[in-house]
């Protein structure tokens, strides 16, 4: 059975030319309209746009504005896939992005003569309102984010008068083979715990338990392989997680994305997570136009010097808007909360910042929790340096291990706290908004994308 389509073409071709090469795509294709890119090299004609649908015989949009223009032929001829016969210069690489996201982004495929990309999975599986919440990369705060967001869901849907909970269905690169269910909401779950399921050999800093520990939810933890360009894993069980999920009787479910892949099932709402570290590039361009035309919100984490300028932050927020206009965005920065008390110890605190962060991550612990910082390691992924570490002088002078949950704070500095008899606290990185934003407009947003979620739940049953 044929696909249906609508066509991009542009006349720096001879009509005569893109003419033939529809009669050999209707061989695969059932072509419903055209979208005219520009281009008026071969173009012959003061009257094109009125003659265009009887050169090509099929309607033919025009419009200055590419992806608006597919966008409205999307939207009136709903097609499975756009095929792309157009080529420079009419056509360069990031003006191709922009389309092929706008196509993705309407769950529609896009392809042309040696590519082709699909829509990433959206099957419904959630038997309750659902929130993902995706990244454009590794290394930008994504977890921290997403565990904040849980627990300010759970203040709203599960409340003080002991309504459903909260579940957060987090998948990983070190997941289990079974989806596995981490009762986080207890309170009861500890650095001892995760150091003794690393002993069995199991990734014990996989987000579901860095996400049980840090934020007292339950979890479900699931495992992902490979990721896409625009954010399908090559294989997940994270269908199966979500089968978990609904037979908790969740109040709401969170779908954690990993590193710039996406859960692969549909939800309710989505919130984006970018650092301001990054190109503005990898955020608004490429397939990160993608990404930002299908969430609902986005939080630009790192929003501060040395990572990235007032300027560069400008600029982000900028773009942003120029690709969706309106679209909320609340920059954000990171400051350790330890799960424990901490006043008046001697510590090392062991994290993957980087170096140049040690004087405000410092200074953030000794005034505003009361310690005293005497070793600080930004090795944490990092196991040869982090060793080296271990072994300065001034851990001598220290009485607690204070560390954020990745694969070698367990492996290694659990470890390592263990042999010397001190206690390990675990550190949440807790984001604020920077000094220009408006202190809860993170909490607002939040709760916007929570009534959204149940909002469009509630519509699609």
């Amino acid at each position: 059975m044929r696909l249906t389509a609508v066509v991009l073409i542009d006349g720096e071709h001879y009509p005569a030319v893109v003419v033939d090469a529809l009669r050999q795509a209707e061989d695969v294709f059932d072509i419903r309209a055209a979208l005219f890119l520009g281009g008026g090299e071969k173009i012959r004609s003061a009257e094109f746009e009125t003659e265009a649908a009887g050169i090509y015989g099929l309607p033919v949009v025009f419009d200055d504005d590419c992806a608006r223009g597919l966008a409205r032929l999307i939207d009136e001829y709903r097609p499975e896939v756009v095929v792309d016969l157009s080529d420079e210069p009419v056509l360069g690489y990031r003006q191709r992005f922009r389309l092929i996201s706008e196509a993705l982004a309407r769950d529609v495929g896009y392809e042309g003569p040696d590519f082709h990309f699909s829509p990433t999975s959206s099957t419904r599986l959630c038997a309750s309102p659902s929130l993902s919440i995706i990244g454009t990369g590794k290394r930008i705060g994504k977890t921290a984010v997403s565990g904040y967001v849980a627990r300010a869901l759970r203040e709203v849907v599960t409340g003080r008068a002991g309504g459903p909970e909260v579940v957060v269905v987090a998948m990983g690169r070190g997941g289990p083979a079974r989806p596995e269910v981490i009762d986080g909401a207890g309170g009861a779950l500890t650095i001892k715990d995760l150091l003794a399921w690393s002993r069995q050999g199991r990734h014990a800093a996989s987000d579901h338990f860095e996400d049980a520990l840090l934020s007292r939810l339950t979890t479900v933890g699931c495992r992902r392989c490979g990721g896409g360009m625009a954010g399908e894993p090559f294989s997940s069980n994270v269908a199966e997680g979500v089968v978990l999920a609904n037979s908790l009787g969740p109040g709401l479910i969170v779908l954690e994305g990993s590193g710039a892949a996406l859960p692969p099932v549909g939800t309710d709402a989505c919130l984006l997570v970018a650092g301001a570290h990054q190109s503005v590039e990898t955020i608004v361009g490429y397939l990160g136009t993608y990404r930002l035309l299908v969430s609902d919100g986005l939080v630009l984490t790192m929003a501060e010097e040395p990572s990235a300028s007032q300027e560069k932050v400008r600029s982000v927020l900028e773009a942003v808007q120029r690709v969706k206009p309106g679209m909320p965005a609340v920059p954000v920065v990171f400051r350790p909360r330890p799960l424990g008390d901490v006043r008046g110890r001697q510590v090392a605190f062991f994290t993957t910042a980087p170096a140049s962060q040690e004087g405000l991550l410092r200074q953030c612990l000794e005034e505003r929790w009361g310690c005293r910082v005497e070793c600080f390691s930004s090795n944490l992924a990092d196991r040869a340096a982090l060793k080296v570490d271990l072994a300065r002088e001034e851990m001598a002078r220290v009485e607690m291990f204070l560390t954020e949950i990745k694969a070698a704070a367990i492996d290694v500095v659990a470890e390592e706290g263990e042999s010397r008899g001190l206690p390990v606290i675990a550190v949440d990185n807790e984001p604020e908004e920077i000094p220009s934003e408006r202190r809860g407009r993170l909490a607002e947003l939040v709760g916007e994308l929570g009534e959204m979620a149940e909002e469009r739940f509630e519509r699609r049953r």
